[in-house]
């Protein structure tokens, strides 16, 4: 199959199928009511595997350096969009398989949560493929007002609401910041494509109001991968909103803002390397530290959660500030494990429960490897891994984050990354200790949920033994680069 014969709108194919299986799934739920729970969740996830199958297909009738645009030049497919669409549909559906259990506990589970699910997901998805700064809002908005409402999905719990409302504020104070950031930059081009601003970029010199503009575009999608200093969201509406859907906030937002980061600095504005680049090598030293010191105090396992993401959010924004092909494919893959690593975490968090309520604290997590050796064991490897401990998958993530930032002469960040990384180790090895330590209290209730056992066995697995799939994913990751870089 050659790219001649694809039409052009088979590059947005993906994302009409998911939207008219979330309709479809809409209108099941409306008129099935909550008996229809098990149905559309079930529907949902069938739903992301198969455009997960029809991007791949479609990956392959490209071709490695293929690319299709759209009419207009909103959309583009290519080998960096499939890996990341890939990355996207993989992560939401294990998020959905893992969610059930929770939510009929908490008396929360409606259809509308899968569906809301996959409506946000197409908006990522259009999101990591927008080749026009139009697109981009539309899939940013898509995507943000069904997370707005996942947040506060637990209408009768005071943290969860409030924790909906804060996203949603300060998710529409970010909204301005992008929108501002567009139009400056659209009143110096007159244009809102990526290429024609590169275009411009390139031949004439960047008047000061792009740069402006570049700086608030690039605070809104901080703002969405929650890197310091615009991280303030993150603590709270992790530790307020429903547990499964502070899984979901975790790895699937954030996969597709650090897609769409990256389209954005390397098409539009690689022009304007210069300015950017330390902007984003100080977000990231930002972010590491932030990260590192804002978990020692916690004690409730969610916030925890959350700061360590905005740490891990640094250790990628560090090899992307390198600007380079090794910089973009050390991404890639950090992202591609953190997503296991955080998901098989999330796991742990959803099967702690004792006498019928779910808990937070890592208090109670104190001696459950005499009680629950292989929950405590699969936990153990998980944080070994989150903070870099060899022969974790988790080491050499960061080690070919450390080499992209060194090869391209960012040794104090490199520094600030290593100091970073010691000082995380401590409260990662602090929730091992009290596992392996301190006096158990009780054990959790082991409600028979297949899906979410199987998921942290397989998480804990693959985070073991993961440097056996390092090779095959830098392969893939390498023509995901080359598909970002193409022209």
């Amino acid at each position: 199959m050659t790219l001649d014969l694809i039409l052009p709108w088979t590059a947005v194919l993906p994302e009409l199928a998911l939207a008219f299986a979330a309709m479809v799934l809409l209108l099941v739920g409306a008129f099935g009511g909550d008996k229809s729970t098990n149905s559309v969740n079930i529907g949902a996830v069938f739903s992301l595997l198969v455009v997960a199958a029809i991007v791949w297909v479609l990956q392959n009738g490209m071709g490695v350096e293929g690319k299709l645009i759209t009419p207009g030049g909103f959309h583009t497919a290519s080998s960096f969009t499939s890996f990341m669409k890939l990355m996207i549909l993989a992560a939401a559906a294990l998020c959905l398989l893992i969610a059930p259990g929770y939510l009929v506990r908490k008396d929360i589970s409606r259809p509308e949560y899968p569906v809301l699910v996959l409506f946000s997901v197409v908006g990522m998805m259009l999101m990591v493929s927008a080749s026009n700064f139009l697109m981009l809002y539309v899939g940013l908005e898509l995507q943000s007002l069904a997370l707005y409402v996942l947040a506060a999905f637990r209408r009768d719990a005071t943290r969860s609401s409030e924790a909906g409302l804060k996203y949603f504020v300060l998710g529409a104070l970010a909204s301005g910041l992008l929108l501002y950031g567009i139009s400056l930059v659209y009143g110096f081009t007159g244009t809102l494509d990526f290429v024609r601003i590169a275009g411009v970029l390139t031949i004439n010199e960047a008047h000061m109001g792009v740069t402006v503009g570049l700086a608030f575009i690039l605070a809104a999608l901080a703002f969405k991968v929650s890197a310091a200093p615009f991280h303030m969201w993150t603590p709270d509406v992790y530790e307020g909103a429903p547990t499964t859907v502070t899984a979901f906030f975790s790895v699937v937002p954030k996969l597709a803002a650090m897609g769409l980061l990256m389209n954005v600095l390397l098409v539009p504005f690689k022009p304007l390397a210069g300015d950017w680049e330390l902007l984003v090598a100080g977000m990231a030293a930002l972010s590491m530290i932030v990260g590192a010191l804002g978990a020692i105090g916690q004690t409730n396992i969610k916030r925890l959660l959350a700061y360590s993401s905005i740490g891990h959010v640094g250790f990628a924004l560090m090899a992307l500030a390198s600007n380079s092909p090794a910089g973009i494919e050390a991404v890639l893959l950090y992202l591609a494990f953190y997503v296991v690593m955080s998901i098989g975490a999330f796991s742990v968090v959803l099967l702690m429960r004792r006498d019928g309520r779910m808990l937070e604290e890592i208090t109670d997590l104190a001696g459950i490897s005499r009680l629950h050796p292989g929950m405590a064991a699969a936990m153990a490897v998980l944080m070994f891994s989150m903070a870099g401990i060899p022969p974790m998958v988790g080491f050499f993530t960061k080690l070919y984050v450390f080499v992209a930032a060194l090869q391209a002469d960012l040794l104090w960040l490199a520094v600030v990354g290593a100091i970073a990384s010691v000082v995380g180790a401590y409260y990662y090895i602090r929730i091992i200790k009290v596992m392996y330590f301190d006096e158990p209290v009780a054990g959790f209730e082991q409600p028979p949920e297949p899906c979410l056992s199987t998921t942290l066995v397989a998480t804990s697995m693959i985070t073991l033994a993961g440097v056996v799939l390092l090779g095959p994913l830098s392969l893939l990751a390498k023509l995901a680069t080359a598909g970002l870089l193409a022209p």
